[in-house]
């Protein structure tokens, strides 16, 4: 079990009504979040994309280590600019509404990552009404990589034809927007001020591969900006760091992707580079607790069904695989009849949603001594987990929220 001695106690602790519950620690939040910084080149900024988990108390315990945050809507701005006040934020995605994007200027959001043309000329009408205002902009670039580079990635949204960013030649376009002196950007296109490209293709690649990634999106940008004659600044080479769910003891290299980066930016020593990790800063933090509700037979094999579901912790369902998890044995059974347990030395944990589909693990051997009334802990719940679930199918109770910080002896915060 990867729960921590905190989450484990807390968990025991709650009653079977305050099941399930999602379990925080903190803690080991900041932990991991301080060594991932220290594991980076002083000119690599890290950005939280906080579409992984943007529960404010998550927000703030990342903010001692983290850059800045990286939004992807206008709930997302007004969320998180309440939660860390004076944190810096970029702006990205894609579909920006011209609501969005004034919130945004009015908001002061320092980075823009520009999707399209049409974004940039809706940006510029937002600042024609804005005199005081200007913004930096990075283009978001769908890059041709390597052949094979992303055929083996969990998901993808670059290298193939994608609703994100720009293709090569209309980010050619973009720049000439931005750069020429005379064009229909004109008279707030000095406000618009071009910094740099960014590209976000893939999500679940190991260490190894990212710094490939960024090599390739360095150098490209790098003649993007000599063909075009301006000062290349900053280059976003996105996140999407792997996750490795069929084994959660299994980390992101991110000694060697510092190492890396650091001679990426020896050859370039006038550049700053950004990551936005999401997932691979806050999936370890995170627990999703609930209890056993009943062990079955059917056709020869053992299924426990929990409290809750994939309406809570929709991860599994979507990636198609098995969420890891660790187990408390409860001993107490105040019932008179037998205490049904697994018997046949693994079981699938499923859900209480009327669909076949509700299945957190299948065919799990963890499960091999499991029994009605005992607790589970799926590990990996810290990040696109709650903030993706489909909560209102079969209008169950919504699980509880228990932040756990004890560092440096901070207070629990449950709701």
């Amino acid at each position: 079990m990867t729960a921590t001695e905190a989450v484990r106690r807390r968990t025991a602790e709650l009653q079977p009504e305050q099941l399930p519950a999602y379990v925080y620690d903190l803690a080991a939040l900041r932990k991991h979040a301080a060594a991932v910084r220290a594991a980076l080149p002083e000119r690599v900024e890290l950005y939280y994309a906080a579409k992984a988990n943007p529960e404010a108390p998550v927000l703030a315990a990342l903010s001692e280590a983290v850059d800045g945050y990286e939004v992807s809507s206008g709930g997302e701005l007004a969320h998180v600019r309440a939660a860390v006040p004076d944190a810096p934020l970029a702006f990205g995605g894609p579909g920006k509404t011209p609501a969005e994007i004034a919130a945004a200027v009015d908001a002061g959001v320092h980075r823009w990552h520009v999707e399209s043309e049409q974004e940039l000329y809706r940006l510029a009408a937002v600042l024609a009404d804005r005199p005081d205002a200007a913004v930096d902009v990075l283009l978001r670039v769908n890059l041709p990589v390597g052949a094979g580079t992303l055929d083996s990635v969990a998901l993808a949204m670059g290298g193939r034809p994608t609703p994100f960013g720009l293709d090569p030649d209309r980010a050619e376009a973009a720049v000439r927007l931005l750069t020429e002196p005379v064009g229909p950007l004109d008279p707030v296109r000095r406000r618009l001020r071009l910094r740099g490209v960014h590209a976000h293709l893939a999500s679940g690649l190991a260490a190894a591969e990212q710094l490939a990634l960024a090599e390739q999106i360095v150098g490209w940008s790098t003649r993007l900006a000599e063909r075009h004659a301006f000062a290349l600044d900053e280059v976003n080479v996105g996140g999407g760091m792997a996750v490795d769910y069929a084994d959660p003891d299994a980390r992101f290299d991110w000694v060697a992707f510092g190492a890396g980066l650091g001679k990426l930016l020896d050859r370039h020593p006038d550049l700053v580079l950004r990551i936005e990790p999401g997932r691979a800063l806050t999936a370890y933090c995170g627990w999703y607790a609930t209890e056993v509700l009943d062990v079955k037979r059917s056709h020869g094999e053992d299924f426990a069904v929990v409290r809750g579901g994939t309406h809570h912790l929709r991860t599994p369902a979507t990636r198609g695989h098995s969420q890891p998890f660790g187990t408390l044995p409860v001993e107490d059974w105040p019932h008179p009849w037998e205490r049904p347990a697994v018997t046949t030395g693994r079981a699938t944990l499923a859900g209480q949603l009327c669909t076949p589909k509700d299945v957190l693990a299948h065919a799990a051997p963890a499960a091999a001594r499991l029994r009605t009334g005992d607790r589970v802990l799926f590990d990996l719940a810290g990040a696109y987990a709650w903030n993706i679930s489909h909560h209102e199918f079969l209008m169950h109770p919504r699980p509880g929220f228990h932040y756990l910080d004890g560092y440096p002896d901070g207070p629990t915060e449950d709701r």
